[in-house]
Parts: structure tokens; C-alpha cells; sequence
């Protein structure tokens, strides 16, 4: 076979998965709310914190007015007295005095994840069954907690998690990031389940019973590991609970980002998914539809490759911004059309040095991942936290 029969053929095998992620992106049922069932557990929300930007406070008063006819207590988790997260939650638990919310100092140094270490100190001060971890930049709308405990009411069910959208696009660099995760993450995440019961969770909002997380042996056999939010799902997984999706779209939000900035955290987050899960990341190269088609010209030069190409990429631009639209509820954004090409080609690159070293930053702290995701600590904290 020649390279440009070969490419041809690698770029019919991109169109058909971005096809296939079409199909499981329109049959789920995105935004849907569920009825009041009258189930509303107490819940205790685990926020870990670290610094504070324009986005903070309003990312944590969005826990302080949910609309939960259940009890909820809010526990935040700070390194330091100092943390300029703690101000921020002081200013809250004034002005919310009837809420139940309190911070921590949680100093201990358990492991290499600062956040699970939070988070072990933490929950010794919960007092409900239904646990609920959240990052810190996550914002959620009112009813976030009334339709993220639901699922629980089936016994099978393990975990609840949900889609996150990128919000703030405040640079060009942040605006290639939030395509990437607005369009592509979360119908990919839903191509993996059409395969398979989904066994990872994702970590901007995680809601389970204590009895599970007490089952895998607490959050601290998640302290040095990158990846605690892959690994806490993987393990109820196979307690033999289900993962459940909750319809209900949380937001991400976080200061104006650089190009560096964004870069390293989706080199973080590639060489994340590389180490846990290999071979899916090596093939993932395979969904690229703006790559295939371009070395397909370029090598056959021909009508043909100029037809195939010109309409695949075509067939990128619409889904691309069909499926970011889906996600954030928006009108169709037609900027968003280059967008998907270009976030495609640095995409490519983003692969091919996943492969190329070991380190990530994260929070401040350079670390080396080794086999299973876990982290060794590489040096003290520094800033910027990414």
C-alpha cells in the first residue's frame, strides 16, 4: 500500500469516530433536570483550596445558595491561616451565617497530592453519609446537589459525576483549552462509555456514600497519585458500583491564562491520561480529523485527496461547533469553526511530548509521574499555580 492509500485510510477511520461521537453526543441527555423525587439526603460538600483569583468567591457562593431541601455542610480545607482562599470563605460564612460551613487548616503533609491530603483531613470532619468533592474553581448552578445525590437513590449506583464546561475565555490561549474540553472531552468520555460501564470519574464534582470511599481504604490510598479522580472511580467501579453522569453542566472557572500556562496544563493533562491509561492514548492520534485528511493531500495531491480533505475538514468545523454549543447551552458560535482545526494541529503536539519525559506541573510543584499515575514530588511549591 502507498503512504497516501494509508492516510486515506486513516482519515476514513477519524471521520467514522468523530461520526460515532456525534451519534452518543446527540443521544445524551445533556442539561436535563430531574423531576423532585423527594430523596434529599444530608450531604457534606469537600472543597480543597489553594490561592484565590477574580473568580474564587464566586465559584464558592454558588455552595452556599443551593437549592437542597436536605442538609448540606460546606467544609473548606486551606494549607495555611493565610491562604488567600481563607478570606475569601470568612467573607462567605459572614454573609451567610445560616449555612452550615466551616474551613480547616490542613497542614499535614500525608503525601504528593496536596488535594487528597486536604481531603483526608477533611472528611474526619463530615458528618453526613453522602459525600460530595468538588475542585475549587467550580461553579454550580442552584440545583447542582438536588440532581447530582438523585442517582444515588439506586443502589447500584456508586458515584454520580458530571460534564464541566470552561468558562472565561479571557485569552486566545484559553479559548483554544475551553474548545478542547467544550467540544471534544466530554462526547469522547461518552464514546468511551458506548464501550464499556464507565470506570473513571471526572473531579469537578464527585458525589458518593462514605461506606464506598471507606471500602477502597479512605482517600489516602489516592495521596500520591496525579490522577485522584480517575483512580477514586476506578476503584468504586470495581466494588462492583456503576458510575452514573448527571446531565447537569458544571462551569470551570479561573483567572486570564497565557499560552505556556495553557500549554502546561494540557501537557499535564495528557501525560496524565498516558500513564493511566496507555493504549487509549496512544490511539486517540487515531480521531484526529483535521490531521489525517491534511498529510492525506499533501502526500496524494490529487481531485480526490483535495475533495476528501476539503470536506472532512468541513464535516470537523460543523461538529465541532454543534457539540460545543450542545454542551454550554449557547447559540451555534460560528468562531468556533477554525478553532476546532486549530486546536486539532497544537493538539498533535500535545501527543507527541505526552511521550517525550515524565514531569508535570501542577499547582505550583513540578513533579515526575511514574507507572499507574503516581506522583513524586520534585521540588518545593513555587508560583504560578497551574
Amino acid at each position: 500500500m502507498s503512504v497516501a492509500t494509508i492516510l486515506a485510510v486513516l482519515t476514513a477511520v477519524s471521520l467514522l469516530l468523530l461520526l460515532w461521537q456525534i451519534t452518543v453526543a446527540a443521544r445524551f441527555p445533556l442539561h436535563r433536570r430531574r423531576p423532585n423525587s423527594g430523596f434529599a439526603p444530608s450531604v457534606t460538600v469537600l472543597k480543597p483550596l489553594k490561592g484565590a483569583d477574580t473568580e474564587t468567591r464566586a465559584c464558592l457562593q454558588s455552595w452556599f445558595a443551593q437549592d437542597y431541601p436536605g442538609e448540606v455542610q460546606l467544609i473548606f480545607g486551606v494549607a495555611t491561616n493565610d491562604e488567600p482562599a481563607a478570606a475569601v470563605v470568612r467573607s462567605l460564612l459572614a454573609e451567610y451565617p445560616d449555612v452550615s460551613a466551616q474551613w480547616l487548616v490542613c497542614s499535614e503533609r500525608l503525601g504528593s497530592n496536596s488535594k487528597v491530603a486536604k481531603l483526608i483531613q477533611m472528611e474526619r470532619h463530615a458528618t453526613h453519609d453522602i459525600l460530595c468533592v468538588s475542585d475549587a474553581d467550580v461553579w454550580v448552578p442552584p440545583d447542582f446537589l438536588a440532581n447530582a445525590v438523585a442517582p444515588l437513590q439506586e443502589p447500584e449506583v456508586g458515584l454520580t459525576n458530571c460534564f464541566y464546561r470552561l468558562a472565561r475565555e479571557n485569552t486566545w490561549a484559553m479559548r483554544w483549552e475551553a474548545f478542547a474540553v467544550n467540544a471534544d472531552f466530554w462526547s469522547q468520555v461518552l464514546q468511551s462509555a458506548s464501550l464499556r460501564p464507565m470506570n473513571f470519574a471526572l473531579g469537578a464534582t464527585m458525589t458518593t456514600r462514605r461506606q464506598h470511599v471507606d471500602a477502597i481504604g479512605g482517600f489516602a490510598v489516592l495521596v500520591d497519585h496525579l490522577a485522584d479522580d480517575f483512580e477514586l472511580g476506578q476503584r468504586i467501579a470495581q466494588q462492583g458500583t456503576r458510575l452514573a453522569l448527571c446531565p447537569v453542566v458544571v462551569e470551570c472557572r479561573s483567572a486570564p491564562l497565557g499560552f505556556t500556562e495553557v500549554w502546561i496544563h494540557q501537557l499535564r493533562w495528557a501525560r496524565t491520561i498516558r500513564f493511566c491509561q496507555p493504549w487509549p492514548f496512544v490511539f486517540s492520534i487515531l480521531s484526529n480529523l483535521t490531521l489525517w485528511p491534511l498529510l492525506w493531500f499533501l502526500a496524494a495531491h490529487s481531485p480526490l485527496s483535495a475533495l476528501g480533505a476539503s470536506a472532512c475538514l468541513a464535516m470537523r468545523m460543523v461538529a465541532g461547533t454543534w457539540m460545543e454549543a450542545r454542551l454550554t447551552g449557547d447559540r451555534w458560535r460560528w468562531s468556533a469553526a477554525p478553532v476546532s482545526l486549530l486546536k486539532d494541529l497544537l493538539h498533535v503536539g500535545i501527543w507527541v511530548w505526552a511521550f517525550a519525559g515524565q514531569r508535570v506541573r501542577w499547582r505550583g510543584i513540578d513533579y515526575r509521574v511514574e507507572r499507574g499515575g503516581r506522583l513524586v514530588r520534585l521540588q518545593r511549591e513555587r508560583e504560578p499555580a497551574i
